[in-house]
Protein backbone atom coordinates (compact mmCIF):
# COMPACT_ATOMS: atom_id res chain seq x y z
CA UNK A 1 0.00 0.00 0.00
CA UNK A 2 1.42 3.36 -1.06
CA UNK A 3 1.60 6.04 1.65
CA UNK A 4 0.71 9.69 1.05
CA UNK A 5 1.09 12.75 3.28
CA UNK A 6 -1.89 15.09 2.81
CA UNK A 7 -1.75 18.74 3.78
CA UNK A 8 -5.04 19.25 5.65
CA UNK A 9 -6.20 22.76 6.53
CA UNK A 10 -9.59 21.75 7.91
CA UNK A 11 -11.47 23.06 4.88
CA UNK A 12 -13.66 21.10 2.50
CA UNK A 13 -11.05 20.75 -0.27
CA UNK A 14 -8.29 19.16 1.79
CA UNK A 15 -10.84 17.03 3.65
CA UNK A 16 -12.20 15.55 0.42
CA UNK A 17 -8.64 15.10 -0.87
CA UNK A 18 -7.83 12.89 2.11
CA UNK A 19 -11.11 10.99 1.72
CA UNK A 20 -10.62 10.32 -2.01
CA UNK A 21 -7.06 9.09 -1.56
CA UNK A 22 -8.09 6.71 1.23
CA UNK A 23 -10.91 5.38 -0.98
CA UNK A 24 -8.35 4.75 -3.72
CA UNK A 25 -6.36 2.50 -1.44
CA UNK A 26 -3.62 4.79 -0.14
CA UNK A 27 -2.35 4.79 3.41
CA UNK A 28 -3.16 8.41 4.24
CA UNK A 29 -1.59 10.54 6.93
CA UNK A 30 -2.86 14.10 7.40
CA UNK A 31 -0.58 16.97 8.36
CA UNK A 32 -2.00 20.28 9.55
CA UNK A 33 0.27 23.30 9.63
CA UNK A 34 -0.29 26.06 12.15
CA UNK A 35 0.92 29.14 10.31
CA UNK A 36 -0.90 32.01 11.94
CA UNK A 37 -3.27 32.61 14.83
CA UNK A 38 -5.64 35.50 14.12
CA UNK A 39 -6.36 38.04 16.80
CA UNK A 40 -10.11 37.62 16.25
CA UNK A 41 -11.38 34.26 17.46
CA UNK A 42 -14.74 34.37 15.68
CA UNK A 43 -15.65 31.60 13.25
CA UNK A 44 -13.12 29.03 12.12
CA UNK A 45 -10.30 31.55 11.89
CA UNK A 46 -7.63 31.44 9.22
CA UNK A 47 -7.18 28.33 7.09
CA UNK A 48 -4.08 27.27 9.00
CA UNK A 49 -4.90 28.65 12.45
CA UNK A 50 -5.28 26.77 15.72
CA UNK A 51 -9.09 26.86 15.45
CA UNK A 52 -9.05 25.25 12.01
CA UNK A 53 -7.27 22.24 13.55
CA UNK A 54 -10.48 21.20 15.29
CA UNK A 55 -12.17 20.59 11.94
CA UNK A 56 -9.09 18.84 10.53
CA UNK A 57 -8.78 16.54 13.53
CA UNK A 58 -12.48 15.67 13.45
CA UNK A 59 -12.32 14.96 9.71
CA UNK A 60 -9.30 12.69 10.15
CA UNK A 61 -11.10 10.78 12.88
CA UNK A 62 -14.22 10.38 10.72
CA UNK A 63 -12.19 9.14 7.75
CA UNK A 64 -10.05 6.90 9.92
CA UNK A 65 -6.60 8.33 9.21
CA UNK A 66 -3.68 9.55 11.30
CA UNK A 67 -3.50 13.28 11.95
CA UNK A 68 -0.53 15.31 13.16
CA UNK A 69 0.17 19.02 13.63
CA UNK A 70 3.23 21.07 12.72
CA UNK A 71 3.74 24.47 14.34
CA UNK A 72 5.38 26.59 11.62
CA UNK A 73 4.45 30.05 12.83
CA UNK A 74 8.01 31.28 13.22
CA UNK A 75 9.22 30.30 9.75
CA UNK A 76 5.92 31.48 8.23
CA UNK A 77 6.52 34.89 9.73
CA UNK A 78 10.09 34.93 8.41
CA UNK A 79 9.41 33.66 4.89
CA UNK A 80 5.93 35.05 4.19
CA UNK A 81 4.77 37.81 6.56
CA UNK A 82 8.01 39.79 6.71
CA UNK A 83 8.55 39.79 2.90
CA UNK A 84 4.88 40.76 2.47
CA UNK A 85 5.33 43.79 4.73
CA UNK A 86 8.64 44.78 3.12
CA UNK A 87 7.20 44.47 -0.37
CA UNK A 88 4.32 46.82 0.36
CA UNK A 89 6.72 49.30 1.94
CA UNK A 90 8.70 49.12 -1.32
CA UNK A 91 5.65 49.96 -3.44
CA UNK A 92 5.05 46.38 -4.60
CA UNK A 93 1.96 44.14 -4.50
CA UNK A 94 3.08 40.67 -3.38
CA UNK A 95 1.19 37.38 -3.39
CA UNK A 96 1.77 35.70 0.00
CA UNK A 97 0.04 32.45 -1.04
CA UNK A 98 2.74 31.87 -3.65
CA UNK A 99 5.51 32.52 -1.12
CA UNK A 100 3.82 30.14 1.30
CA UNK A 101 3.60 27.36 -1.28
CA UNK A 102 7.23 27.86 -2.29
CA UNK A 103 8.86 28.12 1.12
CA UNK A 104 6.46 26.58 3.64
CA UNK A 105 3.77 24.13 2.57
CA UNK A 106 5.43 22.00 -0.07
CA UNK A 107 8.93 21.84 1.44
CA UNK A 108 7.47 20.73 4.78
CA UNK A 109 5.15 18.20 3.18
CA UNK A 110 8.15 16.68 1.39
CA UNK A 111 10.16 16.70 4.59
CA UNK A 112 7.41 14.85 6.43
CA UNK A 113 7.10 12.38 3.55
CA UNK A 114 10.81 11.58 3.86
CA UNK A 115 10.52 11.13 7.62
CA UNK A 116 7.48 8.83 7.33
CA UNK A 117 8.66 6.87 4.31
CA UNK A 118 5.80 8.13 2.14
CA UNK A 119 6.10 8.06 -1.63
CA UNK A 120 3.63 10.87 -2.25
CA UNK A 121 2.38 14.20 -0.98
CA UNK A 122 -1.05 15.68 -1.74
CA UNK A 123 -2.97 18.93 -1.35
CA UNK A 124 -6.47 20.16 -2.11
CA UNK A 125 -5.48 22.46 -4.95
CA UNK A 126 -7.57 22.50 -8.13
CA UNK A 127 -4.83 21.69 -10.65
CA UNK A 128 -3.40 18.58 -12.32
CA UNK A 129 0.01 16.92 -12.51
CA UNK A 130 0.83 14.64 -15.44
CA UNK A 131 3.93 13.03 -16.97
CA UNK A 132 5.27 15.50 -19.49
CA UNK A 133 4.95 13.37 -22.69
CA UNK A 134 1.21 12.95 -22.15
CA UNK A 135 0.45 16.65 -22.11
CA UNK A 136 2.55 18.05 -24.93
CA UNK A 137 -0.56 18.33 -27.10
CA UNK A 138 -2.91 18.82 -24.15
CA UNK A 139 -4.42 15.35 -24.53
CA UNK A 140 -6.13 13.88 -21.46
CA UNK A 141 -3.12 11.59 -21.00
CA UNK A 142 -2.36 9.64 -17.88
CA UNK A 143 -2.80 11.18 -14.46
CA UNK A 144 0.24 11.30 -12.21
CA UNK A 145 -1.62 9.05 -9.78
CA UNK A 146 -2.20 6.31 -12.35
CA UNK A 147 1.25 6.69 -13.87
CA UNK A 148 3.07 6.42 -10.55
CA UNK A 149 0.90 3.53 -9.40
CA UNK A 150 1.77 1.62 -12.58
CA UNK A 151 5.42 2.56 -12.27
CA UNK A 152 5.61 1.18 -8.76
CA UNK A 153 3.70 -1.98 -9.62
CA UNK A 154 5.53 -2.78 -12.84
CA UNK A 155 8.98 -1.43 -12.10
CA UNK A 156 8.82 1.17 -14.86
CA UNK A 157 11.59 3.70 -15.05
CA UNK A 158 10.85 7.17 -13.76
CA UNK A 159 9.37 9.73 -16.14
CA UNK A 160 11.93 12.38 -17.05
CA UNK A 161 9.62 15.15 -15.87
CA UNK A 162 6.08 16.06 -14.91
CA UNK A 163 3.97 18.98 -15.98
CA UNK A 164 1.49 21.15 -14.13
CA UNK A 165 -1.88 21.76 -15.78
CA UNK A 166 -4.99 23.78 -15.05
CA UNK A 167 -7.82 22.15 -13.11
CA UNK A 168 -10.89 21.18 -15.13
CA UNK A 169 -13.06 23.73 -13.26
CA UNK A 170 -12.06 27.13 -14.70
CA UNK A 171 -13.74 28.92 -11.81
CA UNK A 172 -11.50 27.21 -9.27
CA UNK A 173 -8.27 26.55 -11.21
CA UNK A 174 -5.30 27.16 -8.88
CA UNK A 175 -2.40 26.40 -11.20
CA UNK A 176 -1.45 30.10 -10.97
CA UNK A 177 -0.33 29.81 -7.34
CA UNK A 178 1.57 26.57 -8.04
CA UNK A 179 3.89 27.80 -10.80
CA UNK A 180 6.76 27.89 -8.27
CA UNK A 181 6.75 24.09 -7.93
CA UNK A 182 9.73 22.19 -9.32
CA UNK A 183 10.23 18.62 -10.44
CA UNK A 184 11.19 17.63 -6.87
CA UNK A 185 7.64 18.38 -5.76
CA UNK A 186 5.73 17.58 -8.95
CA UNK A 187 7.20 14.07 -9.29
CA UNK A 188 5.60 13.10 -5.97
CA UNK A 189 2.52 15.32 -5.92
CA UNK A 190 -1.07 14.04 -6.13
CA UNK A 191 -3.83 16.56 -6.84
CA UNK A 192 -7.07 14.56 -6.99
CA UNK A 193 -9.35 17.62 -7.02
CA UNK A 194 -7.97 18.83 -10.34
CA UNK A 195 -10.30 16.44 -12.14
CA UNK A 196 -13.42 17.71 -10.31
CA UNK A 197 -15.58 20.79 -10.24
CA UNK A 198 -16.10 22.53 -6.90
CA UNK A 199 -19.79 21.63 -6.70
CA UNK A 200 -18.89 17.95 -6.99
CA UNK A 201 -16.46 18.25 -4.08
CA UNK A 202 -19.09 19.78 -1.81
CA UNK A 203 -21.51 17.00 -2.73
CA UNK A 204 -18.90 14.35 -1.85
CA UNK A 205 -18.23 16.06 1.48
CA UNK A 206 -21.92 16.27 2.30
CA UNK A 207 -22.64 12.69 1.22
CA UNK A 208 -19.97 11.33 3.54
CA UNK A 209 -20.76 13.77 6.35
CA UNK A 210 -17.32 15.37 6.46
CA UNK A 211 -17.30 18.17 9.07
CA UNK A 212 -16.23 20.85 6.58
CA UNK A 213 -18.96 20.18 3.98
CA UNK A 214 -20.75 23.49 4.69
CA UNK A 215 -17.77 25.56 5.75
CA UNK A 216 -17.58 28.88 3.93
CA UNK A 217 -14.50 29.68 1.89
CA UNK A 218 -12.31 32.61 2.82
CA UNK A 219 -11.12 34.84 -0.01
CA UNK A 220 -8.84 36.82 2.29
CA UNK A 221 -5.15 36.54 3.08
CA UNK A 222 -4.97 34.18 6.04
CA UNK A 223 -2.99 36.51 8.31
CA UNK A 224 -5.00 39.70 7.68
CA UNK A 225 -8.50 40.22 9.02
CA UNK A 226 -10.70 41.69 6.31
CA UNK A 227 -8.68 43.76 3.86
CA UNK A 228 -6.95 46.00 6.41
CA UNK A 229 -3.55 45.73 4.72
CA UNK A 230 -2.31 49.20 5.64
CA UNK A 231 -3.04 48.90 9.36
CA UNK A 232 -1.52 45.40 9.46
CA UNK A 233 1.68 46.70 7.86
CA UNK A 234 1.82 49.71 10.16
CA UNK A 235 1.51 47.50 13.24
CA UNK A 236 4.41 45.28 12.16
CA UNK A 237 6.79 47.58 10.32
CA UNK A 238 9.64 49.13 12.26
CA UNK A 239 9.30 52.22 10.11
CA UNK A 240 6.32 52.98 7.86
CA UNK A 241 6.48 55.26 4.87
CA UNK A 242 6.02 58.97 5.18
CA UNK A 243 3.30 60.94 3.46
CA UNK A 244 4.09 62.17 -0.04
CA UNK A 245 2.61 63.58 -3.23
CA UNK A 246 -0.10 62.10 -5.43
CA UNK A 247 0.66 63.23 -8.97
CA UNK A 248 -1.59 63.25 -12.04
CA UNK A 249 0.11 61.47 -14.95
CA UNK A 250 -1.42 63.73 -17.63
CA UNK A 251 0.21 66.97 -16.46
CA UNK A 252 2.61 65.92 -13.68
CA UNK A 253 0.79 68.13 -11.18
CA UNK A 254 0.39 67.37 -7.48
CA UNK A 255 -3.31 66.81 -6.79
CA UNK A 256 -3.19 65.22 -3.36
CA UNK A 257 -1.16 63.74 -0.53
CA UNK A 258 -0.85 60.03 0.27
CA UNK A 259 -0.40 58.62 3.77
CA UNK A 260 2.39 56.20 2.88
CA UNK A 261 2.88 54.13 -0.27
CA UNK A 262 2.17 50.89 1.63
CA UNK A 263 -1.52 51.85 1.58
CA UNK A 264 -1.79 51.85 -2.21
CA UNK A 265 -1.66 49.39 -5.08
CA UNK A 266 -1.80 49.70 -8.85
CA UNK A 267 -5.40 49.79 -10.08
CA UNK A 268 -6.79 51.18 -6.83
CA UNK A 269 -9.56 53.77 -7.13
CA UNK A 270 -11.18 54.04 -3.71
CA UNK A 271 -9.56 55.67 -0.71
CA UNK A 272 -7.24 57.98 -2.66
CA UNK A 273 -8.51 61.11 -0.93
CA UNK A 274 -8.56 63.19 -4.09
CA UNK A 275 -11.34 64.88 -6.02
CA UNK A 276 -11.60 64.78 -9.80
CA UNK A 277 -14.38 65.17 -12.36
CA UNK A 278 -13.29 61.84 -13.88
CA UNK A 279 -12.41 58.56 -12.12
CA UNK A 280 -8.70 58.26 -11.30
CA UNK A 281 -6.75 55.12 -10.48
CA UNK A 282 -3.29 54.38 -9.15
CA UNK A 283 -1.08 53.89 -12.21
CA UNK A 284 2.39 53.71 -10.68
CA UNK A 285 4.09 53.78 -7.29
CA UNK A 286 7.62 55.19 -7.12
CA UNK A 287 9.19 54.11 -3.84
CA UNK A 288 12.42 56.06 -4.42
CA UNK A 289 10.48 59.31 -4.83
CA UNK A 290 7.79 58.33 -2.30
CA UNK A 291 5.21 59.24 -4.95
CA UNK A 292 1.90 57.79 -6.08
CA UNK A 293 0.91 58.48 -9.70
CA UNK A 294 -2.73 58.42 -10.79
CA UNK A 295 -4.51 58.54 -14.12
CA UNK A 296 -7.57 57.35 -16.08
CA UNK A 297 -8.44 53.72 -16.77
CA UNK A 298 -6.53 53.56 -20.03
CA UNK A 299 -3.25 54.35 -18.28
CA UNK A 300 -3.73 51.49 -15.81
CA UNK A 301 -3.90 48.99 -18.65
CA UNK A 302 -0.43 47.81 -19.60
CA UNK A 303 0.78 45.88 -22.59
CA UNK A 304 4.44 45.30 -21.66
CA UNK A 305 6.41 44.61 -18.50
CA UNK A 306 9.46 42.73 -17.24
CA UNK A 307 9.25 39.52 -15.21
CA UNK A 308 12.10 38.17 -13.07
CA UNK A 309 12.69 35.55 -10.33
CA UNK A 310 11.62 32.95 -12.88
CA UNK A 311 10.72 29.35 -12.25
CA UNK A 312 10.38 27.12 -15.33
CA UNK A 313 8.11 24.13 -14.77
CA UNK A 314 8.56 22.89 -18.35
CA UNK A 315 10.03 25.59 -20.61
CA UNK A 316 9.25 25.35 -24.31
CA UNK A 317 12.97 25.44 -25.08
CA UNK A 318 16.22 26.23 -23.21
CA UNK A 319 16.55 29.61 -24.87
CA UNK A 320 18.47 31.67 -22.32
CA UNK A 321 21.93 30.31 -23.07
CA UNK A 322 21.33 30.25 -26.84
CA UNK A 323 19.31 33.21 -28.03
CA UNK A 324 17.93 36.47 -26.79
CA UNK A 325 15.70 39.25 -28.05
CA UNK A 326 13.59 38.60 -31.15
CA UNK A 327 15.27 35.28 -32.02
CA UNK A 328 14.51 33.71 -28.66
CA UNK A 329 10.93 34.96 -28.44
CA UNK A 330 8.01 32.56 -28.13
CA UNK A 331 4.25 32.72 -27.85
CA UNK A 332 2.28 31.86 -24.73
CA UNK A 333 -0.76 32.94 -22.78
CA UNK A 334 -0.16 34.87 -19.56
CA UNK A 335 -2.15 35.77 -16.48
CA UNK A 336 -1.12 38.31 -13.82
CA UNK A 337 -3.83 37.46 -11.28
CA UNK A 338 -5.26 34.11 -10.27
CA UNK A 339 -8.80 35.14 -11.20
CA UNK A 340 -8.12 36.53 -14.69
CA UNK A 341 -8.23 34.57 -17.93
CA UNK A 342 -4.78 33.95 -19.40
CA UNK A 343 -4.32 36.18 -22.45
CA UNK A 344 -2.10 35.76 -25.53
CA UNK A 345 1.34 37.35 -25.41
CA UNK A 346 4.87 37.14 -26.75
CA UNK A 347 7.74 36.48 -24.33
CA UNK A 348 11.20 37.88 -25.05
CA UNK A 349 14.11 36.48 -23.01
CA UNK A 350 16.53 39.08 -21.72
CA UNK A 351 20.19 38.09 -22.07
CA UNK A 352 21.55 40.97 -19.98
CA UNK A 353 18.89 41.45 -17.34
CA UNK A 354 18.79 44.09 -14.66
CA UNK A 355 17.50 42.30 -11.59
CA UNK A 356 16.32 44.64 -8.83
CA UNK A 357 16.52 43.53 -5.23
CA UNK A 358 13.31 41.93 -4.05
CA UNK A 359 12.59 42.56 -0.35
CA UNK A 360 14.98 40.43 1.67
CA UNK A 361 13.89 36.85 2.25
CA UNK A 362 11.30 36.96 -0.49
CA UNK A 363 12.46 35.14 -3.60
CA UNK A 364 15.79 33.42 -3.07
CA UNK A 365 16.43 30.30 -5.13
CA UNK A 366 14.88 31.50 -8.38
CA UNK A 367 16.42 32.04 -11.83
CA UNK A 368 18.38 35.27 -12.23
CA UNK A 369 17.20 35.81 -15.82
CA UNK A 370 14.19 37.83 -16.82
CA UNK A 371 11.60 38.00 -19.58
CA UNK A 372 9.82 40.87 -21.30
CA UNK A 373 6.12 40.09 -21.67
CA UNK A 374 4.22 41.80 -24.48
CA UNK A 375 0.47 41.16 -24.48
CA UNK A 376 -1.45 41.29 -27.74
CA UNK A 377 -3.86 43.67 -26.01
CA UNK A 378 -3.32 45.83 -22.88
CA UNK A 379 -4.38 44.15 -19.63
CA UNK A 380 -5.82 45.62 -16.45
CA UNK A 381 -3.43 46.68 -13.69
CA UNK A 382 -0.41 44.37 -13.73
CA UNK A 383 1.61 45.52 -10.72
CA UNK A 384 5.23 45.06 -9.62
CA UNK A 385 5.30 42.27 -7.03
CA UNK A 386 2.47 40.30 -8.63
CA UNK A 387 3.27 37.04 -10.36
CA UNK A 388 2.92 36.55 -14.12
CA UNK A 389 2.34 32.90 -15.05
CA UNK A 390 2.94 31.55 -18.56
CA UNK A 391 0.80 28.85 -20.21
CA UNK A 392 0.87 26.71 -23.32
CA UNK A 393 -2.74 25.61 -23.64
CA UNK A 394 -3.63 24.16 -20.24
CA UNK A 395 0.00 23.52 -19.29
CA UNK A 396 1.98 25.83 -17.04
CA UNK A 397 5.31 26.66 -18.66
CA UNK A 398 6.59 28.75 -15.77
CA UNK A 399 6.30 32.19 -14.28
CA UNK A 400 7.92 34.90 -12.24
CA UNK A 401 7.46 38.24 -10.50
CA UNK A 402 6.63 41.47 -12.31
CA UNK A 403 9.46 43.92 -11.59
CA UNK A 404 8.90 46.90 -13.87
CA UNK A 405 6.99 48.30 -16.83
CA UNK A 406 8.56 48.80 -20.24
Amino acid sequence: MQKVIVGMSGGVDSSVTAYLLKERGYEVEAISMVLWEPETKAGHGACCSLRSLESAAQTAENIGITHRVLDLRDIFHEKVVEPFVKAYLSGMTPNPCILCNRFIKFPHLLREAEKQGAGFIATGHYARVEPFPSCKNDSPGTSSTAYLENKNKEGMESSPCFCLKKGVDPRKDQSYVLYILRQTELSRLLLPLGAYEKDEIRKIAKKHNLPAFNRTESQEICFIQGRAYASFIEERARKTGKSGPIIAMKNNEVIGVHKGIHGYTVGQRKGLGISSPDPLYVVKIDAMKNTVYVGPQDEVRKKEFFVAYLNWVNPIKPFFHEKGGQEGAFRATVKVRSTMKDEPATLYPETNPYLPLFPEGGMEGFSNHNVRVVFDEPQWAPAPGQSAVFYEGNRVIGGGVIIDFC
